[in-house]
């Protein structure tokens, strides 16, 4: 074989093995955790829910109060909400991370009173047939709560 020949394979070589370990340092580093637990949205809580009942305390154990019109959340395939909880302010962004779910309302300068210190407010969201339960986690209830919103 002709010397310049090898030299030629021997620095192909030398590309072949530099692109592939930068390949995989790029793969390494692009790669997150955080990304393979936080989806844009959850198929199970896609849909039209209503406030059906809550579980409250008055300084004692919790029970069950059954809610006649009760608020509405409307949550959209593409990561969008809207809800006739509060008049002043009745859409924004959601996502769905593990078990929790947050709300992101799309107002600015409105105080809605219920935001951890993002601005968001979050709830540990969980499925129990055709219900969608959230227990507020952005604020404290003492005795503890929970809302159940029944599919409609």
């Amino acid at each position: 074989m002709d010397l310049h020949l090898i030299r030629k394979i021997r620095y192909m070589k030398k590309i072949l093995i530099f692109g592939i370990t930068l390949l995989l340092v790029m793969l390494f580093f692009s790669c997150d955790t955080k990304d393979k637990i936080d989806i844009p949205f959850d198929n199970e809580v896609i849909g039209k829910w209503k406030l059906f009942e809550s579980y409250i305390s008055s300084g004692g154990p919790q029970y069950l109060v059954d809610v006649e019109n009760g608020e509405e959340f409307v949550f959209f395939q593409d990561g969008s909400f809207s809800s006739d909880r509060f008049s002043d302010c009745t859409d924004g962004d959601f996502l769905i991370q593990s078990e929790n779910l947050i709300l992101k309302y799309d107002c600015d300068g409105v105080n809605i009173g219920s935001e951890n210190s993002n601005g968001e407010i979050t709830y540990n969201v969980t499925f129990e047939s055709d219900f969608l339960i959230l227990i507020p986690t952005s604020v404290i209830c003492i005795e503890g709560c929970s809302y159940r919103y029944k599919r409609i």
